[in-house]
């Protein structure tokens, strides 16, 4: 429920701070105190259209702030979840509204779209009102509403599980079918470049491969000659080793003579024929590995370019062609096989088809028997509502034909004003006070069976009064036994059910004259003055409070 609403610079609104229980709460004052004002601040807050003109005079924004206490399931937290929104604890909405029109949103102090915004907001509240274009009075919100009153939702669920699977079916087909249609007009065209890509026989990886082998049988052929040439230094007729090798046995004769003096020549001689022996090792090693045939080279290149050629007319890379080849393979074989195909998902469509009509009648069935019941329920509360000549239809329309996702039937509340009128849908039928009555009889009906947490209803006792108003406070009172009710009145009827009262009025906040609205709580004596001032106007006479105590206690006694 709505726990806390603050307002800051919106049209007469400089500062306001409200606090908000369960239960009723009714909010009067004279006329044009700016009750308006405020629900127009707190629709802003919940997503509502933004204007520039909401700025209070003189500055450069206004802000709104509504704070809401509702349960840990409850959907406007998944959808605010949805957009990545810590949701614990109070769900805080914030709007900001700029003197030049712009406007920002915030949910939990965190910056989201006006739509988001919106969506949580509409899951929150519900504004009722003479005028009022949302809610119920939007056809499309019918449906909703009578599954809700149905309890419907399973089927619901299985409906649109059904048109899925429709949906999925046909769109299978047709894609089956297009595939066969584009494989009969490029059959030849598939046939020989399945055959070409067969004798081709490409591999994936293969390009890499054969690229590393021809780049490696290159360099080899460029260095080749120079590694012959240096191990025919070593192993040739001018190879040194032979000189060397008869310098050593000479010095070893004689290493008897002068020891000191030869061993460090001959160990470093010895070591002169070593590295002598490996490095002609190395490139003996070096030619055997640089060792090709010419005929290997030519292959690779051979088989190298023509991957690459393939690759180029069928606009792919080399490491791809095998898979175009089994995508044109496939192809191929559709044609043969795809009347078989077809024929099996023509099938299935049919059988989701079979499916989703049968869940659909039956879902359609139950919302018949919903909408008598829920037309009974209403009719009920129209008479204390003085519109006992009036009648509430659950006008239902069904298309076997649609394939909707919630299934055939089209609802659309209609009303018939008086006997021997035309029904039509109720927002064209009915007056703003019928429209009004008619919707708080349906929210009585409703109350329990997944209502908004809180209502507001908008001045919905406009132009009745007496028994009639008494019997929009009681249903208003029955009403906030199960969510949270806000109602602007002019009603004493409706003000005396309450249980907490708050009194709009203007006053002036400097010596310029400037007003503001202030909005104060009304406690026993002062509510009483309030309630009396309803009854009588601008004189409030003995009989007056007399008349308001009296309704103070019957409504206190009814509870």
């Amino acid at each position: 429920m709505l726990v806390q609403l603050s307002i800051r610079d919106i049209v007469l609104i400089d500062r306001l701070e409200l606090q908000f229980d369960a239960g009723l709460s009714v909010l009067t004052g004279e006329t044009g105190a700016g009750k308006s004002i405020l629900l127009d601040a707190f629709a802003l807050a919940l997503g509502g259209r933004g204007d520039g003109s909401l700025v209070r005079h003189g500055e450069s924004q206004g802000q709104i702030t509504a704070v809401f206490d509702i349960a840990t399931e409850h959907p406007a937290r998944r959808i605010a979840g949805e957009a990545d929104i810590d949701t614990e604890g109070d769900l805080i909405l914030r709007r900001v509204q700029m003197a030049d029109g712009r406007t920002r949103a915030f949910i939990n102090d965190q910056a989201v779209s006006v739509q988001v915004l919106r969506a949580v907001g509409a899951k929150l509240v519900e504004i009722h009102g003479q005028h009022d274009d949302r809610a119920m009075i939007d056809p499309a919100t019918h449906r909703t509403i009578l599954d809700a009153y149905g309890g419907h939702e399973p089927q619901v669920a299985t409906v649109r599980e059904a048109a899925a699977a429709v949906s999925a079916a046909r769109k299978a087909l047709e894609s089956q079918r297009a595939r066969i249609e584009k494989a009969r007009r490029d059959v030849d065209y598939l046939r020989h470049a399945v055959e070409e890509l067969d004798a081709l026989a490409p591999q994936p990886g293969e390009e890499a491969e054969l690229d590393a082998r021809r780049q490696s049988m290159m360099q080899a052929e460029k260095v080749t000659g120079e590694l012959a040439d240096a191990r025919e230094t070593l192993d040739g007729q001018a190879s040194p080793i032979p000189a060397i090798s008869a310098a050593l046995r000479r010095l070893e004769r004689r290493s008897d003579q002068a020891p000191q003096l030869i061993e460090p020549s001959v160990r470093a001689l010895d070591a002169v024929l070593v590295a002598c022996d490996e490095a002609r090792d190395a490139l003996e090693q070096a030619l055997r590995d640089a060792e090709f045939d010419p005929r290997e080279l030519e292959n690779v290149e051979e088989r190298l370019f023509a991957l690459r050629a393939a690759g180029r007319k069928y606009d792919v890379l080399p490491d791809d062609l095998a898979d175009l080849r089994a995508r044109f393979a496939a192809d191929v074989a559709s044609i043969d096989a795809g009347e078989e195909e077809l024929a099996s998902r023509e099938a299935a469509l049919a059988e989701a088809e079979t499916a989703y009509r049968a869940a659909a009648k039956r879902l359609s069935a139950a919302r018949a028997k919903t909408a008598a019941a829920l037309d009974a329920a209403v009719q009920q509360e129209l008479p204390p509502l003085k519109l006992e000549r009036a009648r509430f239809i659950t006008h239902v329309t069904v298309d076997e034909e649609s394939r909707d996702p919630s299934g055939f039937d089209r609802v659309e509340f209609w009303a018939q004003t008086n006997p021997g009128t035309r029904a039509g849908p109720m927002m064209k039928v009915a007056s703003g006070g019928e429209l009004s009555r008619f919707m708080l009889a349906l929210k009585v009906v409703l109350a329990d069976r997944g209502s908004a947490p809180t209502l507001v209803f908008d001045e919905i006792d406009t132009g009745v009064g007496g028994a009639v108003a008494d019997a929009i406070g009681q249903r208003l009172s029955r009403l906030a036994a199960a969510t949270q009710v806000m109602a602007v009145t002019h009603a004493p009827q409706v003000a005396a059910r309450a249980g907490r009262h708050f009194l709009i009025a203007k006053e002036s906040v400097s010596e310029e004259e400037r007003v503001a609205t202030r909005v104060s709580p009304l406690f026993e004596d002062h509510r009483r003055e309030e309630i009396a001032r309803m009854l009588a106007g601008a004189t409030i006479t003995s009989e007056a409070r007399a008349a308001a105590v009296k309704l103070l206690e019957g409504a206190l006694a009814r509870q």
